[in-house]
């Protein structure tokens, strides 16, 4: 749907409302860990879900908004830090005042139905602001809600179910192990199936610390911390790109023999880095930093006790010139994406929590940095089934301009593949969208002629 065609919709909030645990819960105050409280984790997530209205037997009749309501009182009962207030110790030290003041829960209406939001619902919402409510990005954290829910009932008996979470509270899977509580309480659990850890003290600094790798993605640069986070918010806008099998399989077709068993991961992130490069003109000369994010979940340097919610991941960066990524061919950029990958490890996770204690929490590089995050291996929001069925669409709400998502998603055809979310200018996004249809979309004679060259390239 275009942006201009919302002007006939409406939709009408009641007035916001802070939901408390169901029952008492500890008064206490507990500290985040060292990778929790970085300065570029102090920013509210938007999630935004789209539902149809598919009651199952249990839920026929039942309004959505009053089942999530009583469901999140219960779910804070098990995670009630969530329902405190977060505040600044010695060095900006951040910690968790558990004193039960609740989360912001607002309820509202919508004149529209959801089939009339498009065949295709995906980012960018032109009616973000209407579904959500609170204030996305880099905000003022202290002392304020940790998380901001609205529900909005549709005309057809669906709902829009729209959430800011605090990422110094959760990352992206901790987020979705509360939203799972959530759905087990709508659904009349008396108890999480996982139950909650908290037990930051284990992603915190050693002591003494003691920086043992090399983190790129966090080299000074010459800009005050205002400047920053000024370049970090989504003043831009933002584009989604859908990636099927034809279009992955036409990335693989660019790449050497040797790369040809990259992930699929791997395949689209260089391909939309190396594009994106290209697409900002920056000078050939500049050094630019791809930082992936890799979560430390499943892998087998995995030291979280289960149920452990925080954030637990970090996004080691590898460097290039711009002249050297872009004139490559493309197995350049896969082979520094898998680079950046295999960084990755517990002494990594470790150093970078001592960093963040002896640097005193250093913003990420902003100059020519650009992060991608697969929440399409960690999270499984397709499963978020509150008693209507599976979401139309369920993640994140857009993308920030140094920051990229990639997630499971079913076109309309329902075809399987991988959505990717951009944020750049309009020009930048024409000459993006150019570069990568040259990619995606060439003749198989071009593409034989790219993967002979790769091949000469090796000899």
């Amino acid at each position: 749907m275009e942006a201009k065609s919302f002007e006939l919709f409406s939709v009408t909030r009641k007035e916001p409302e802070l939901i408390v645990p169901a029952r008492p819960t500890p008064r206490e105050v507990k500290q985040l860990s060292d990778i929790d409280d970085q300065e570029s984790l102090r920013v509210n997530v938007p999630v935004i879900s789209f539902y149809r209205n598919n009651p199952s037997p249990l839920m026929k009749g039942k309004d959505p908004v009053k089942v999530i309501r009583e469901a999140l009182s219960k779910a804070l009962v098990f995670y009630y830090p969530v329902a405190g207030r977060l505040l600044e110790g010695p060095n900006r030290k951040l910690m968790v005042d558990c004193n039960g003041e609740g989360v912001l829960f607002v309820e509202a209406d919508a004149n529209f139905k959801l089939e009339q939001l498009g065949d295709s619902i995906r980012p960018p919402f032109p009616y973000e602001e209407e579904v959500m409510y609170g204030i996305p990005g880099f905000t003022e954290i202290i002392g304020r809600p940790l998380l901001f829910i609205q529900v909005t009932r549709l005309t057809c008996g669906g709902f829009i179910l729209a959430l800011l979470f605090n990422h110094t509270i959760f990352d992206a899977p901790g987020f979705l192990q509360f939203s799972k509580t959530l759905m087990e309480f709508a659904g009349g659990a008396d108890s999480p199936s996982l139950m909650p850890v908290w037990q930051r003290e284990v992603l915190s600094a050693r002591d003494p610390p003691q920086v043992t790798c090399i983190h790129h993605e966090y080299e000074k640069i010459n800009e005050s911390k205002d400047d920053q986070l000024a370049k970090a918010k989504p003043v831009e806008p933002i584009k989604s790109f859908y990636f099927g099998p034809k279009e992955i399989n036409s990335i693989r077709n660019h790449v050497a023999p040797h790369l040809q068993n990259a992930s699929k991961f791997e395949l689209v992130t260089a391909c939309v880095w190396r594009c994106r490069t290209i697409a900002l003109e920056l000078d050939p000369d500049q050094i630019v930093r791809l930082s992936s994010v890799v979560n430390v979940r499943g892998k087998h340097y995995n030291i979280l006790p289960l149920g452990y919610y925080g954030n637990a991941f970090a996004y080691p960066a590898v460097c290039t010139k711009v002249d050297d990524l872009c004139k490559n061919p493309l197995g350049y950029a896969v082979e520094l994406v898998k680079k950046a990958k295999a960084k990755m490890s517990e002494e990594y996770m470790k150093s970078v929590a001592d960093y963040m204690v002896i640097m005193e929490r250093p913003m990420f590089t902003i100059e020519g940095n650009f992060f991608v995050s697969n929440i399409s291996t960690v999270l499984a929001f397709e499963e978020l089934d509150f008693g209507w069925g599976g979401p139309v669409y369920a993640g994140p709400a857009g993308a920030l301009p140094l920051l990229s998502f990639q997630l499971k998603y079913k076109n309309k055809d329902g075809e399987d593949g991988i959505l990717v979310l951009l944020c750049m200018s309009h020009a930048s996004m024409e000459r993006f969208e150019k570069e990568l249809n040259e990619i995606t979309q060439g003749s198989v004679e071009d593409l034989c002629k790219i993967k002979h060259t790769e091949i000469l390239s090796k000899l």
